[in-house]
């Protein structure tokens, strides 16, 4: 995968990311806590996930990068 596909992945990660916080701000209006706990588990991985995409997108430049 090359640094641009894993840009673009990360790209849809954080999109994914905003909807799983919009639905978490939802859930906490209606004070369906378990829900909101299960979202938040959900907000972490998208997280961790959107942070491996950005550190394999960061190694493939500077691989790319080198002469």
């Amino acid at each position: 995968m090359s640094a641009e596909d894993s840009l673009a992945r990360a790209e849809e990660l954080l999109a994914r990311l905003e909807k799983t916080r919009a639905e978490l701000e939802r859930l906490s209006q209606a004070n369906d806590a378990e829900k909101a706990l299960d979202v938040l588990t959900e907000l972490s991985e998208l997280s961790k996930a959107i942070e491996d995409e950005l550190q394999h997108a960061k190694r493939d430049a500077e691989t790319d990068a080198e002469p």
